[in-house]
């Protein structure tokens, strides 16, 4: 065997490995340039990923890890609500890379809030779903939220202040009020989300709106809507009527409150001579 033959079977796997870096860079240059000529229009959602994941390890092929992530949360939504120490546990994604996907998904959900922040959103739910579907779709556990909102219908705050089974017991009028009355709020706007990813309301979610609306009218704080976000659609108790409805009830509950009270007043100050002569 010749110099040259050794040589030769000496650099092969460097020469391999080197046309793996060389096909490796060459397919991150065609997504790159790929996105920026349309955005990510026709991409997969795995070749999103690892554009993400390219990002923090920027000389590594990182398909496979791509592929692995979509294949462990089912989607695109799934991996970038995934928490870190779940997206870890993927060969090949560390720190770095999963620090991108989470920058990623905080930037998107940032964008979003800009998006519909100071803008009229009153009888809005498809821009409260916009708004939110992305951070609430995939979540495991039911997460009630409220909007705080001023005399302009424009969005103050979003606070999450539940989790867990949605019902009125476990939802607190007070503390609602509370942050309403904190953030100076004029009007409310309730959001949860249901895993099951039926966004249709149960009796206890209707219960709980009408228990809502009620305690917000006393504190004469306006109930816009409770949106119920599911798997890519929503349920708006305002479109559906439910709001009005809940405070008509409360304005026939005051009024007939009124009366009773006035009729005790009357029945009070028309006693018997009997009872005066008494007095």
């Amino acid at each position: 065997m010749t110099l040259s033959d050794n040589e030769s079977l000496g650099n092969a796997p460097l020469d391999s490995s080197r046309d793996k870096q060389d096909k490796s860079a060459g397919h991150r240059k065609r997504l790159r340039e790929k996105f920026l000529k349309s955005g990510l229009a026709g991409f997969h959602d795995y070749e999103i990923i690892e554009l993400l994941l390219s990002l923090g390890t920027p000389r590594r092929d990182c398909k496979p890890q791509a592929k692995e992530a979509i294949k462990r949360f089912k989607t695109l939504r799934g991996v970038l609500e995934a928490p870190l120490e779940e997206l870890q546990q993927i060969e090949g994604i560390g720190a770095h890379s999963a620090f991108g996907i989470k920058l990623a998904q905080e930037v998107a959900r940032e964008f979003l809030k800009e998006k519909i922040i100071d803008r009229p959103v009153y009888k809005s739910a498809q821009e409260i779903f916009d708004y939110l579907y992305h951070s609430m779709r995939d979540l495991r556990k039911e997460v009630f939220k409220v909007i705080y909102l001023n005399s302009q219908n424009q969005i103050i705050e979003t606070e999450d202040l539940f989790e867990g089974t949605v019902n009125s017991s476990s939802v607190s009028a007070r503390e609602i009020i509370e942050g309403a009355i904190k953030h100076n709020a004029i009007s409310l706007i309730f959001v949860h989300n249901h895993p099951s990813g039926n966004p249709d309301p149960s009796q206890s979610d209707k219960d709980l709106t009408r228990d809502l609306i009620y305690a917000s009218s006393i504190m004469r704080i306006k109930v816009l809507d409770h949106v119920i976000i599911g798997d890519n659609k929503y349920f708006s108790f305002a479109g559906a009527g439910l709001i009005e409805e809940s405070e008509l009830d409360f304005l026939n509950l005051k009024m007939k409150g009124v009366s009773e009270a006035k009729k005790r007043l009357y029945r009070a100050t028309q006693s018997s001579p009997f009872e005066k002569g008494l007095s």
